[in-house]
């Protein structure tokens, strides 16, 4: 294994933060996707953001580093699940207020995500909400290229049937 100076640990450590501060938006709301929960997402961005930096000095090519940060926030959001299983809340508990029925507009939608497993809900959210190629995709989630896009194929079905049957 390479170890690195304190130098070169500085400035990976600096990289990986210009990732999270760019990005932050885009992993709380991948957060929020699984958690339905402000608090709990902005925990999760945080522990994963926490993780990024101090293992900053194992990142290896530093043009993955921010598909690197991707795998360990989605790390993070699994390993929360698993942890919170019975206190997530899922989407059809929240309450919609009166008057803001127009911001669920796409309710329909979230509902049918909620209902695919954590790592297809990943690949669909990466793909169509972060426009993600697939192989960033299968390189984020540590899985062949086939796979994800074998993945991506099975979900979208499934997403279809479960909205076909909303209407």
């Amino acid at each position: 294994m390479k170890f690195f100076s304190g130098k070169e640990n500085k400035i990976k450590e600096k990289q990986i933060e210009e990732i999270l501060l760019a990005n932050y938006d885009r992993y709380y709301r991948l957060a929020y996707s699984y958690v339905h929960n402000d608090a709990d997402a902005g925990d999760i961005v945080q522990n994963g953001a926490y993780k990024a930096i101090k293992n900053s000095q194992t990142l290896r090519k530093d043009e993955y580093a921010a598909t690197w940060v991707y795998r360990i926030m989605l790390n993070e959001i699994f390993r929360f699940c698993k942890k919170e299983k019975g206190k997530v809340v899922s989407l059809e508990e929240i309450p919609i207020e009166e008057g803001k029925e127009d911001v669920y507009q796409d309710f329909d939608l979230y509902l049918a995500l909620d209902s695919l497993s954590k790592e297809d809900k990943a690949v669909v959210e990466l793909r169509y909400f972060e426009d993600r190629k697939l192989e960033e995709i299968a390189e984020i989630l540590n899985e062949n290229v086939n796979t994800i896009k074998s993945r991506l194929y099975r979900s979208m079905k499934k997403l279809k049937i479960k909205l076909e049957e909303e209407i």
